[in-house]
């Protein structure tokens, strides 16, 4: 029977490079994410794509009733969809922290839950695998919402992971660092704000997506059947960092 892996924010960046790390070890990947490409993205993998904001309750379950439907219960599930709003801590809305707090935390919790009830209903012993950050231990001023949220993707693994291991399930999360994404996009176009990240992260490169990717799929893996509640980061050595010179 082959597994299904749902990857939510997977029409690109990280999102995507997990789904080619899981579609090579033999899983039927299925994408979900905010934009039209995620169709593309997913037929490039021979897989199935869904439009879905995952910080929208009602699209969430639809995505969940469309998969069942269509493909099957998932076996794996990655959350990766993550937004980030920039600004001032004394003068960012409400909304704007809200709306990352569903997106990112929320829209995780919801989706962890409806995937593994399903999980335990079809008696799959299957796995689960957020995304975190580094920032879910250090913090940027500019993005409260972001940070915030992170941690408790942190925690709400734990919680998880405990919640789920007498059903066989585990639930572990991936911390990244600086990557060579959409998301670094402006550093990487800064020579300065770009030898600043460089002179925190220890390896002096950003890492690619495909390196995140191929941590999720060995989580998702029976490599890593005895590993549960854990957060991996993958961040150049940059949270050991205690300081710079």
């Amino acid at each position: 029977m082959d597994r299904i892996a749902l990857i939510t924010g997977g029409a690109q960046g990280i999102g995507r490079a997990c789904a080619e790390a899981l579609a090579e070890d033999g899983c039927r990947v299925v994408l979900a994410d905010i934009k039209e490409s995620v169709h593309d993205s997913a037929k490039a993998l021979g897989g199935t794509g869904y439009v879905c904001d995952m910080g929208d309750p009602a699209a969430v379950a639809k995505l969940f009733d469309d998969m069942e439907r269509d493909v099957g219960p998932a076996s794996i599930l990655v959350n990766n969809a993550g937004i980030a709003i920039a600004g001032d801590f004394l003068t960012m809305s409400e909304a704007d922290f809200r709306r990352v707090l569903d997106v990112n935390l929320v829209g995780v919790f919801l989706a962890t839950q409806r995937a593994a009830t399903a999980m335990i209903d079809n008696g799959i012993s299957g796995a689960v695998v957020n995304m975190s950050s580094i920032n879910a231990q250090v913090a940027i001023p500019a993005i409260a919402g972001y940070c915030a949220s992170k941690g408790g993707v942190m925690q709400l693994t734990k919680v998880a992971s405990l919640a789920l291991a007498p059903h066989g399930i585990r639930v572990n999360a991936v911390g990244p660092g600086s990557i060579d994404t959409e998301m670094m996009a402006a550093v990487n176009a800064d020579p300065a704000a770009f030898d600043r990240a460089m002179s925190r992260t220890p390896l002096k490169r950003p890492g690619t997506a495909r390196e995140i990717g191929d941590v999720v799929a060995f989580l998702a893996s029976d490599k890593a059947s005895y590993v549960t509640g854990e957060t991996i980061y993958v961040d150049g050595g940059r949270l050991g960092l205690n300081y710079t010179v």
